[in-house]
């Protein structure tokens, strides 16, 4: 693509900055996906709410975690956008270098306990298309999740399922912030066509 689909909005809109501030504190700036959203401003408070929802912290689903989940699955569908955007919510969310370098190695990494690892496994086969859950990662999960930290993991695979589409689709410009941290945390990595 040379240029997006839509481009975002700019942030001079009142309502639209309410958005921004909310934004500014999970990754220190607020996407250009939100901006394109609020075209239609139902779809970007929608969203907002389910985003809210979804990285709420209800049990031992961390915030960190839930980040991580993000990056898993936007790696799995090819949505560079959202791979740097979830790679930097990691890190500011708590992953040290360590892990941020070690997620594709996971299996065989020390720094991320069973419970983890499980979550992962059930990251990369519900990110997949077609869908890789079996009973056998069903089982694995259920050993060290209880049924409401299940439905906060599968929320945030989805969450980032829709992410991955509007994103990758809409060819969303990246903004400074996410093009730092996918040169700094992700190997080999390149916006591809959400640079301009």
């Amino acid at each position: 693509m040379n240029n997006p689909l839509v481009h975002p909005l700019k942030s001079d809109d009142k309502e639209l900055n309410k958005l921004i501030d909310f934004y500014n504190e999970t990754l220190g700036f607020c996407p250009n996906s939100i901006k394109t959203m609020f075209m239609r401003p139902p779809i970007a408070y929608a969203f907002i709410n389910l985003n809210k929802a979804v990285m709420e912290n209800k049990g031992n689903v961390t915030s960190k975690i839930k980040r991580l989940i993000g990056y898993l699955t936007s790696t799995v569908t090819g949505c560079n956008y959202c791979r740097a955007h979830t790679i930097r919510a990691a890190e500011r969310y708590g992953s040290n270098l360590d892990q941020l370098n070690e997620i594709w190695n996971f299996r065989k990494s020390k720094r991320f306990n069973e419970k983890e690892k499980a979550a992962f496994e059930f990251a990369i086969a519900a990110s997949s298309i077609p869908n890789k859950v079996d009973e056998q990662i069903s089982s694995e999960l259920k050993k060290y999740w209880d049924d409401g930290e299940i439905v906060e993991i599968l929320g945030v695979i989805s969450l980032f399922g829709f992410l991955n589409r509007w994103n990758d689709s809409m060819g969303t410009p990246i903004e400074d912030g996410a093009l730092e941290s996918g040169k700094a945390y992700i190997k080999d990595w390149h916006p591809d066509k959400h640079i301009y």
